[in-house]
C-alpha cells in the first residue's frame, strides 16, 4: 500500500486589533480634555492617563464619575469597569458626561469600616458568638458563606407615580427586599425590590427638585442598558450616614473581592499604563518629625509640647512677615498697610480656597470629593463680609468654623480661637491646622479643589 503525502493548510491567524475611540472627559471646572483610547480601557487607566497628562500627584483618590444630568444622578466608576461599555449604555439623546475628580472616600470602608456600618442597622444572617466588629462585617461582606444584613426605613417613589412611601428595607446578598407588613422580616412579608447584576447604584444630585424626594439623600437602582426615569427604582434616606451605608454594602454585595483587589492593587489595568514615571509624592511620618531650637550655641530637641507649639507659631509669624516683604515691588519693603493688605490676599491662589461659594456649595464639594475626616476648604463669609469659613468634614458630618480677623498693635490676624491662636494670613493658619489638631475635631488632610484640564 502506498502512502501518498496530503498537503494540509492551516487558517492564517488573524491579530486582534483593538479598537480606538474617542471620549471626553470633563473636570469640576467644566473644562474637558478628549482622549483617544482602545476599547479595553479601564476607568483606572482613564485616570492614570490624565494624571499624567496633566502632572499630577497620584494618591490613589483619582476617580472617573459617570454623570447623567437629565435625571440628576452620579455613581462612581470602578477602577476595573471598561469605560466603553458604560458609553454604550447611554442612549443618543441624552447629555450624559464622564467627570475626573478625586474622590477620598472611594476605598475608605477598608480603612475605617467603623464609619460605614452602624450598629442600628446591621444584623446578621447565622447565629455569631459575642460583638462582631466593623472589621468583621467587612469580611462578610467578601465571603461567599456568611453575610450581614443590612436593614431599615427608607422612602421609595412609587411607581410611576410622584408620591413617596416610608417602608422597611432588607439588604441581603440575591437583592433588596422591603417588607409588606411593619418591619418584619418572615419570608411571606418580604417582597423583591431589585437586583444588582443589571443594574448599577446612582446617588441622586437634586432629589427634592427633579423627583419630589423628602430628603436630600437620595440614592436609586438604574438598569444597565438606557432607559427612561419609569425604569429608575428610587430610594431615600433620612441622612448622608444612612445613604453612605446602603450604598456601600451594595457595592461590596455587587463587586465582592473585585472592589479589594482594586484598593490593594491599583495599577493591574487592562491597557497597561503605569504609574512608573510619575514622581512618587514625598511622604513623611508626622511621628518621626521633632522640634529643634536653633538660637543657642547649640541645638537642642524640644521636648515640652507647649514650647514647641509656641515655638513653631512665633517661626511662621517671622517666616510669614519676611514673605510679605519680598512681596513689595522691585524687592523694597512695602509700608505696613500695603503688606498687611498682601498677606491677607496671598491666599486667593491657593486651591483649598473657593471665593464666594455658598455653605450649600461648600457642602455639595465636600461630599463630592467624599466624606472622609479632614476633607476641607476655605471661603468668603456670607454672613460677614470681612470674615472667612473652614468648612471641613468630620464623622460623616460637615461642620462650619468662621475665620474671625483680629487687631492687634495696628496688624491684622485671623484666628479660630477666640485670638488664643493668631495668624497673619490663611495660608499659615491652614499650614498650621494641617500638622495640629488644635480646637478643631481632626487635622485638615486632603483639600477639596477645582481642576482644570
Amino acid at each position: 500500500m502506498s502512502l501518498s503525502a496530503r498537503r494540509v493548510t492551516l487558517p492564517a491567524i488573524t491579530p486582534i486589533v483593538l479598537q480606538k475611540r474617542v471620549i471626553k472627559v470633563y473636570s469640576e471646572d467644566e473644562t474637558s480634555r478628549a482622549l483617544e483610547v482602545p476599547s479595553d480601557i479601564t476607568a483606572r487607566d482613564v485616570c492614570q492617563l490624565l494624571i499624567l497628562k496633566n502632572h499630577y500627584i497620584d494618591d490613589h483618590s483619582w476617580t472617573l464619575f459617570e454623570h447623567l444630568p437629565h435625571v440628576g444622578l452620579e455613581r462612581t466608576i470602578e477602577d476595573h469597569e471598561l469605560v466603553i461599555e458604560v458609553l454604550s449604555n447611554w442612549g443618543m439623546e441624552e447629555e450624559n458626561k464622564l467627570y475626573f475628580r478625586k474622590n477620598y472616600a472611594k476605598y475608605e470602608f477598608f480603612k475605617n469600616p467603623m464609619y460605614f456600618f452602624p450598629e442600628h442597622m446591621v444584623s446578621f444572617a447565622t447565629e455569631t458568638n459575642g460583638e462582631i466588629s466593623p472589621t468583621q462585617i467587612l469580611q462578610m461582606f467578601l465571603s461567599s458563606s456568611t453575610y450581614p444584613e443590612i436593614h431599615g426605613f427608607l422612602h421609595a417613589k412609587e411607581q410611576g407615580k410622584k408620591s413617596w412611601k416610608k417602608i422597611y428595607f432588607l439588604l441581603r446578598r440575591s437583592g433588596l427586599y422591603f417588607s409588606t407588613k411593619g418591619t418584619s422580616k418572615e419570608p411571606r412579608h418580604l417582597q423583591f425590590f431589585s437586583e444588582f447584576g443589571n443594574s448599577d447604584i446612582y446617588v441622586s444630585l437634586a432629589g427634592k427638585k427633579k423627583h419630589g424626594a423628602p430628603t436630600n439623600y437620595g440614592f436609586c437602582f438604574k438598569p444597565n442598558k438606557a432607559g427612561g426615569p419609569r425604569d429608575l427604582k428610587m430610594l431615600c434616606a433620612e441622612e448622608e450616614q444612612s445613604r453612605t451605608c446602603w450604598v456601600t454594602a451594595i457595592r461590596l454585595l455587587k463587586y465582592g473581592m473585585q472592589l479589594y483587589q482594586n484598593y490593594m492593587h491599583p495599577y493591574q489595568g487592562r491597557s497597561g499604563y503605569s504609574s512608573q514615571s510619575i514622581s512618587p509624592m514625598r511622604s513623611i511620618s508626622e511621628n518621626s518629625l521633632v522640634a529643634m531650637d536653633f538660637s543657642g550655641q547649640k541645638t537642642r530637641v524640644i521636648e515640652n509640647p507647649t514650647e514647641a507649639l509656641s515655638v513653631a507659631v512665633e517661626e511662621g509669624l517671622a517666616w510669614r512677615k519676611k514673605g510679605c516683604l519680598r512681596l513689595g515691588s522691585h524687592g523694597s519693603p512695602t509700608a505696613s498697610s500695603q503688606s498687611s493688605a498682601t498677606s491677607m490676599a496671598i491666599h486667593r491662589s491657593q486651591p483649598w480656597f473657593h471665593h464666594k461659594i455658598s455653605r450649600e456649595e461648600a457642602q455639595r464639594l465636600i461630599i463630592q470629593q467624599g466624606l472622609v475626616d479632614g476633607v476641607f476648604l476655605v471661603r468668603d463669609s456670607q454672613s460677614n463680609p470681612k470674615t472667612f469659613v473652614l468648612s471641613m468634614s468630620h464623622g460623616q458630618k460637615i461642620k462650619h468654623f468662621q475665620i474671625i480677623p483680629v487687631e492687634d498693635d495696628g496688624e491684622m490676624f485671623h484666628t479660630l480661637d477666640d485670638g488664643h491662636t493668631r495668624f497673619t494670613d490663611l495660608i499659615q493658619l491652614v499650614e498650621f491646622y494641617q500638622l495640629n489638631k488644635g480646637v478643631l475635631p481632626c487635622k485638615l488632610k486632603h483639600y477639596c479643589a477645582r481642576i482644570a484640564l
